[in-house]
């Protein structure tokens, strides 16, 4: 009987986007799991189960980034950063690389930068098996890392697991207070940004747009203890736009639905990613989409997103509107950006990943 290992370790924080990747994946893994095949999966304590009672799991803990007991033919880490790794006897190993964005971070030095690159070509020289999630991901790979010739890098992309039908009519009571200062500021039209707000998301050049557009509010959900997130307070502070602008932090799963079907138009002017997943959503709600043209996400979008050419705030204001006007004035925009979007699927990674798995053990037979 074949085994598979997964490390999903990252599955204790749902709301990041090695959480959702970890949570979809692993139950689309487990739907389409051929005959005979038994999984493990490393979750952190209190999910065991997540994933359904036909499979076995492990609890994440300091004791098991020594050593994980069992035999496995294949193991999975989601994530190049796993602190979970087998032994050399233990199985096959995939990794699965996001991206390499902190060679992109001003606030790393050069040495922290080279610290991280060995540690990825470690994990790299165990694997015997490498994938990335887009074609830009794997390109910087092998700008920077050592690739044999014989370990190719598959590209496979992340799935979009929202559906609009799911999308709440109002923001459910139980995410968000009655009294809560997104449900009054939401009743205005509102510009949406969802992901950390962090210095590489780039979102202090969205501040400006209000100054354009002052029928318009902005939303920027997402985790916010970083301190940039303070110098944007500060910044939209001194524009005095400050009435204007949201920050709620870290929401869940249900009002983050609610956000992107009620925006008027979805922003993310990000300098480096490794996919792009909130445009990927955002284009499942056939939103108008409006995104840098760097990294991955000329990937993502396609020719049905608008793009930041550059951040000078004339320009950035006259990309949306025009933006906006075309998309009005076009009534397909939308199907083709639900289109878009729904060729981004978990199934379809799924099933790309069983394909590496049985591989893997054919060369074992």
């Amino acid at each position: 009987m074949p085994s598979l290992f997964i490390d999903a370790e990252r599955l204790r924080d749902l709301n990041s986007g090695l959480g959702q990747v970890c949570l979809h994946l692993g139950h689309e893994l487990v739907r389409q799991r051929p005959d005979g095949w038994k999984l493990t999966f490393l979750v952190p304590k209190g999910q065991t189960g997540i994933f359904g009672n036909s499979v076995s799991y492990i609890d994440a803990s300091w004791l098991q980034k020594l050593w994980i007991q069992g035999q496995y033919d294949v193991w999975h880490c989601l994530h190049q950063d796993s602190a979970y790794l087998p032994g050399t006897s233990q199985g096959k190993l995939i990794v699965t690389i996001h991206d390499l964005n902190f060679l992109e971070r001003a606030d790393y030095s050069d040495r922290k930068k080279a610290d991280k690159l060995a540690k990825s070509q470690r994990i790299i020289d165990r694997a015997t098996v490498l994938t990335a999630i887009s074609h830009y991901t794997a390109s910087t790979v092998k700008e920077h890392l050592r690739i044999p010739a014989a370990k190719p890098i598959h590209v496979i992309y992340n799935g979009v697991a929202v559906d609009p039908k799911n999308a709440p009519t109002d923001i459910p009571a139980e995410s968000v207070p009655a009294d809560a200062p997104i449900r009054s500021f939401t009743q205005a039209p509102f510009l949406l940004f969802v992901g950390v707000i962090h210095p590489k998301k780039n979102v202090h050049t969205l501040l400006p747009l209000l100054e354009a557009f002052p029928d318009y509010r902005l939303v920027l959900a997402g985790p916010d203890g970083h301190p940039y997130a303070q110098h944007i307070r500060e910044q939209a502070l001194k524009l005095g736009i400050a009435d204007r602008l949201l920050l709620p932090g870290s929401v869940d799963e249900a009002t983050k639905l609610w956000l992107y079907a009620h925006c008027e138009a979805f922003l993310f002017p990000s300098l480096s990613e490794g996919f792009g997943l909130p445009v990927a959503e955002a284009m499942a709600f056939g939103k108008p989409v409006f995104i840098s043209d760097r990294t991955s996400l000329p990937e993502v979008g396609g020719k049905e997103v608008y793009y930041f050419e550059n951040f000078e705030p004339e320009s950035m204001a006259k990309v949306l509107h025009d933006g906006l006007h075309d998309f009005g004035q076009n009534p397909l925009r939308e199907d083709r950006l639900r289109r878009r979007a729904a060729g981004f699927s978990w199934p379809s990674a799924a099933g790309e990943y069983w394909k590496l798995y049985e591989g893997l053990v054919n060369l074992n037979a």
